[in-house]
């Protein structure tokens, strides 16, 4: 059981080149996993996070509706952004600048069997994070992500989630708004979800947001969330 985990930080980097990357490290665990059960060989399969900044950009999970983009070919160019319909759970999202993406790539048999809790761990890295900044984030009943001010008129998301997991190996994951230009939001039904705003720590708090301070404190607490080692 390997608890260790390898920190990339990719800087910002294209959306598709960084999920052709994801893809590379998730098959490398893979077919470790399917090497051992094979061989009865007691092989290690390696662990990743990857931190990343996405140019402007819309992603639709596989079971998500093409009509929560409300924008034509011609006005996503216009706009400077592109859009990729994907292999992970949830509606459409978007990601751009300002924006702190981290895609885990576990085994979580090195962890835990159970999509649930890795989701709700997940969460819990971000909650705990903002409430370093006196911010109150909680879950949604029925939706994943990191919310504000759920079961009011006020309710806004600050950090989306969309994960995909096979034989136990997760990718993609969530994306958390620091200093984000939410009027990119205004093109999307964000996670397919109506009537539900979209925030970030810079519009909640009315300062810029140190973004390499915020990446150190999720680390931390993922790190002892999943009780894993950080190797950078």
């Amino acid at each position: 059981m390997n608890k260790k985990v390898q920190l990339q930080d990719l800087g910002n980097k294209d959306y598709k080149d960084t999920w052709d990357y994801q893809e590379v490290l998730f098959k490398e665990i893979v077919d470790i996993k399917v090497q051992n059960r094979r061989e009865e060989a007691n092989l290690e399969t390696p662990n990743y996070f990857l931190y990343v900044e996405h140019p402007h950009v819309y992603t639709l999970g596989k079971s998500g509706d093409m009509s929560n983009l409300l924008l034509s070919e011609k006005q996503l160019e216009a706009k400077g952004a592109t859009f990729y319909k994907i292999n992970r759970g949830g509606d459409i999202t978007y990601h751009g600048p300002g924006q702190i993406v981290g895609y885990p790539i576990l085994d979580l048999e090195n962890f835990f069997t159970d999509i649930h809790k890795y989701l709700r761990l997940l969460e819990e890295s971000i909650i705990l994070t903002l409430a370093e900044y006196g911010l109150h984030g909680t879950r949604s009943e029925g939706e994943t992500g990191v919310w504000f001010d759920v079961g009011t008129p006020f309710a806004r998301k600050i950090c989306a989630m969309g994960v995909r997991a096979s034989r136990w190996v997760t990718m993609h994951g969530f994306a958390l708004n620091v200093n984000a230009d939410l009027g990119y939001f205004d093109n999307i039904i964000p996670c397919g979800i109506k009537g539900k705003a979209v925030t970030s720590m810079h519009a909640e708090l009315g300062n810029e947001i140190n973004e390499q301070e915020v990446k150190e404190k999720i680390l931390k607490h993922f790190q002892n969330l999943f009780e894993a080692e950080i190797l950078i």
